[in-house]
C-alpha cells in the first residue's frame, strides 16, 4: 500500500486516538454471549497492529469467495461488497472501517495470544498406469465396509483393491503426505508431454490408528531430518525397504477426484468455497463462524539468516481441522508446490487474531 494511502489512514486513526474518550461499545445487548472456548472484546480500529499496511485488494476475491455463503449477519454487506467493488486499497480499507467493527479474540481464561501454523495442498507427479517409477497407488474409497477396514500393508496385492485404482504416484513418501493434508494435485503428463492437473479430495479412511513413519525413522537414526529431500534420499538408498517402512503407518486415505476448472483455485475447504493462498485460514468453529475475516498480528515463516518480518494481514475463516483448537488459533494455507510446502512447514509462531463483524450485528461462532 502506498505511503499517501498509509497517510490517510494514520489521520483517520490518529483522530481516533486523540479523541477524549473511545467511540462508545456496542450496548450490553449487542455484546458476544460468553462462550466456552472464546471471549470476543469489542476494540477500536487503531488497535490492530499494522492496519491499513495490508493490501486489501489482494485480500478481496477471498472475502467475495465467503460471501457466496454468507451467515444472516453478513447478508448486506456481502451485497454491498458484491455490487461495489473497491476501486483501490483505500477504499477497500475504509469500506471495511465503515460496516464492520474489530473485536480481539482471547482464549477463556482472557489470554490473546495463540498459535499460527500453516498448511498446503501437496502437488504430486502421477500416472493412470502403473509404469516405471510410478508404483504407488492412490484408491478410491471401497464399498465394502469390511474391505473399506483393511490395514494398509494387506492393501497391495489384494485384488478387490485392483480396480479402486485411481492413479500412481513415484514419490511414497509424497503418497503419505497427500494422505496427511487430505487433498492434492496430481500433474499428469499424455504421450505429447501436454501437462494436465487433476485434484483428488479426501474420500474416507480404513479407520485404523495413525502411525508417523517420518517418526520411526527419524527414532531410529536412519533419516536425520523430516526433509521431503532426506526422505527421497532414503528411499532411493533402500528401496526394497520403502514398503515395509510405509506399512508401520496402518492408515490409509481414500480419494475421490473433483473438478478442477481453475487451476489458480485452491481446494474447497469446510465453508464450501476454495481456499486462497495466503488469504485463507482453518479455525476453531466452536470459537470463530466460518465466513468471518480476520486480522492476523504474527510474523512471516522463519528463514535461514534473516530476522523475522511483521506478518499482518486480513484473511477469511474458510476451514476447519481436528488440530485446529482453541480460541486464539489459526492455520494459514500457503497454497501448493514446493514454496508453498517450505512455508507450511516453518509457520509456527505466536499470533494475535481480531474478528472484523458487521456493525450493529451480535458475533456468533
Amino acid at each position: 500500500m502506498g505511503g499517501w494511502v498509509r497517510g490517510v489512514l494514520a489521520a483517520i486513526l490518529g483522530s481516533l486516538a486523540a479523541c477524549s474518550s473511545p467511540p462508545p461499545l456496542a450496548p450490553p445487548s449487542s455484546a458476544p454471549a460468553p462462550r466456552p472456548a472464546a471471549r470476543w472484546v469489542a476494540v477500536d480500529w487503531k488497535e490492530l497492529p499494522g492496519w491499513g499496511g495490508d493490501d486489501l485488494l489482494a485480500a478481496w476475491p477471498a472475502l467475495l469467495a465467503s460471501c457466496q455463503r454468507p451467515a444472516p449477519a453478513w447478508a448486506e454487506f456481502c451485497a454491498r461488497a458484491a455490487l461495489q467493488p473497491p476501486a483501490d486499497a483505500l477504499e477497500a480499507t475504509l469500506l471495511l472501517m465503515k460496516h464492520l467493527r474489530p473485536w480481539r479474540i482471547a482464549g477463556d481464561g482472557g489470554d490473546p495470544t495463540g498459535l499460527l501454523t500453516g498448511y498446503f495442498e501437496p502437488q504430486l507427479a502421477a500416472s493412470r498406469s502403473r509404469q516405471g517409477a510410478f508404483q504407488w497407488p492412490l484408491h478410491a474409497l471401497p464399498a465394502d465396509p469390511a474391505l473399506r477396514r483393511t490395514p494398509r500393508r494387506d492393501i497391495d496385492g489384494n485384488p478387490r483393491f485392483a480396480a479402486l485404482e485411481l492413479a500412481y504416484v513415484d514419490d511414497p513418501f509424497g503418497l503419505l503426505q497427500l494422505q496427511v493434508q487430505g487433498s492434492g494435485r496430481l500433474v499428469m503428463r499424455d504421450a505429447a508431454g501436454a501437462e494436465r492437473v487433476i485434484r483428488v479430495a479426501f474420500a474416507g479412511h480404513n479407520d485404523q490408528p495413525f502411525q508417523s513413519v517420518t517418526r520411526a525413522l527419524l527414532d531410529r537414526g536412519e533419516v536425520a531430518d523430516a526433509a521431503p529431500r532426506s526422505l527421497g534420499d532414503w528411499a532411493r538408498r533402500n528401496p526394497s525397504r520403502v514398503k515395509e517402512a510405509m506399512a508401520a503407518n496402518p492408515r490409509v486415505v481414500f480419494f475421490r477426484e473433483e473438478p478442477q476448472p481453475d487451476p489458480g483455485l485452491g481446494p474447497r475447504g469446510a465453508q464450501g468455497v476454495p481456499l486462497t493462498p495466503g488469504r485463507s485460514v482453518a479455525v476453531d468453529r466452536d470459537a470463530i463462524a466460518l465466513g468471518t475475516p480476520l486480522w492476523l498480528d504474527s510474523t512471516e515463516p522463519w528463514s535461514p539468516g534473516a530476522p523475522p518480518a511483521p506478518l499482518r494481514r486480513l484473511v477469511m475463516a474458510q476451514d476447519t481441522g481436528s488440530a485446529i483448537t482453541g480460541a486464539v488459533r489459526a492455520d494459514l494455507f500457503w497454497g501448493w508446490g514446493e514454496e508453498a510446502a517450505l512455508r507450511a512447514a516453518r509457520t509456527r509462531q505466536p499470533l494475535r487474531m481480531w474478528a472484523l463483524w458487521p456493525e450493529g450485528s451480535t458475533p456468533k461462532p
